[in-house]
């Protein structure tokens, strides 16, 4: 019974290692995937409560951000052309995005460049003492 149990861990363990090895080897491939379909729910947003429209309001909300790197990628969209900025981009309960530009969350640029800055970190090579 223990050497089954040993197993079951042993094979949930392998199947974990493999993911995150496929996951690293593909980063790339995901994140360019993740960019455009989030790019493509910013196009086709409304604010009918369809699910990408669900999706867009619950990740800026939960992200603080606004659009795939700041509130500018907003001004491309029909939605914005008709109403301005969705809700979900205010950082204010009270603020009107139509006309509060300058209280819409821009967070994510800090997100991207921390990101950046890792990596940047990462692709240098360790000095040898």
């Amino acid at each position: 019974m223990l050497k089954l149990y040993a197993m079951f861990l042993t094979l949930i363990f392998l199947v974990e290692l493999v993911a995150a090895i496929v996951g690293f080897v593909f980063r790339h491939e995901i994140k360019n995937s993740f960019k455009n379909n989030y790019e493509k729910a910013l196009k086709q947003y409304n604010s009918t409560g369809d699910y990408r429209s669900n999706a867009v309001d619950k990740i800026q909300n939960t992200l603080h951000c606004c659009g795939v790197t700041d509130y500018r990628d907003w001004t491309d969209t029909n939605y914005y052309a008709e109403k301005g900025f969705p809700k979900s981009c205010c950082k204010l309960e009270d603020c009107t995005p139509q006309r509060d530009a300058d209280k819409v969350n821009s967070e994510l640029i800090g997100i991207f460049l921390a990101y950046c800055l890792s990596r940047a970190i990462t692709n240098n090579q360790y000095e040898i003492v």
